[in-house]
């Protein structure tokens, strides 16, 4: 198998919204908002019209293009026994992407992620975890992992208590390992922890430029490039209208969007981005080829709505 993501396995609820909706609610445009109280989820999706459901999370949506490019892939991710755990599993197991867990019934329900796009095309999320945010040790297999040449992991999967048992473990038997920082409010809240993954853990870190410059305190993106240059890893930058880089060592490398697209929906542009590029490197491109496969696949997601193409 050529990759393996371990994250949140959330059901992507897709609603379009105007920007007084998201004022109303107290959310924050274009962040994420973890919602811990089940009725208060249920109240907002009450007053939304569904425009489409995907078996989303952050890594899946990565894995699911890096198999429709035609890779062997696999996902772990933690659901429960519910109409929307067999919706996810269907999901994935269409896309040609082997899911190793097998569901039962658990406390709390599969996870969900509510995900508001506002006429700006900007999407706002507001995720309730549910089981999928109670993924534990034992529920990553061993096996997977040693079969897999890398495995992928997202920072959002590092939110609560026993995820962090299975990240460790992953990582200390995994050959590879690649990690996005995933959003903002995840690395303000575990900075120590991020930047120890960051400088001694992972051999890959994509994260956008905001993330990146909160997580290592930087005035400006200059500091950014000397830092990765520094870890002699591979750091990949996403910085929305001014492209992507790659720092890898000494060599930095920076692609250009592509222009004159017809931008409809933001979701998934990371996840799509690293898809391309981890297709790339998986099947030794050079760093160049790598972001610009990336930079191809994100232009292609953010035409559309949702995460999938």
């Amino acid at each position: 198998m050529k990759i393996l993501g371990i994250g949140n396995a959330i059901v992507d609820v897709i609603c379009k919204v105007d920007d007084n909706f998201i004022t109303k609610n107290n959310l924050t445009k274009s962040t994420m908002k973890l919602i811990f109280d089940e009725n208060e989820f249920k109240n907002l999706l009450s007053n939304l019209k569904i425009e489409k459901t995907i078996s989303g999370g952050s890594v899946a949506n990565s894995i699911v293009g890096i198999s429709q490019l035609g890779n062997n892939t696999g996902f772990i991710g933690k659901i429960s026994d519910d109409e929307f755990g067999s919706k996810y599993e269907e999901g994935l197991k269409k896309e040609s992407v082997e899911y190793f867990y097998s569901k039962k019934k658990e406390v709390l329900p599969t996870g969900t992620c509510l995900i508001l796009v506002t006429p700006d095309s900007e999407r706002t999320m507001c995720t309730f975890l549910g089981t999928a945010g109670k993924i534990n040790e034992n529920d990553v297999s061993l096996d997977a992992i040693q079969k897999s040449e890398m495995v992928f992991l997202e920072g959002y999967l590092w939110d609560e208590g026993d995820p962090k048992k299975a990240f460790d473990k992953a990582i200390s038997n995994a050959k590879k390992v690649a990690m996005s920082l995933s959003d903002l409010f995840c690395v303000d809240r575990h900075k120590p922890d991020f930047l120890n993954l960051v400088k001694n853990k992972l051999d890959i870190t994509f994260a956008n430029e905001q993330e990146i410059t909160s997580l290592i305190g930087a005035k400006n993106f200059n500091e950014v490039i000397n830092f990765s240059k520094q870890l002699n890893k591979l750091v990949v930058v996403t910085r929305g209208e001014k492209g992507a880089i790659a720092v890898n060592g000494q060599e930095v490398i920076e692609t250009d969007v592509q222009k004159n697209l017809r931008i409809v929906d933001l979701t998934g542009a990371g996840d799509l981005f690293a898809a391309g590029f981890l297709h790339g490197y998986l099947n030794k491109l050079t760093t160049r080829e790598c972001l610009e496969k990336g930079t191809e696949m994100s232009s292609i997601i953010i035409q559309q709505i949702g995460a999938r193409i």
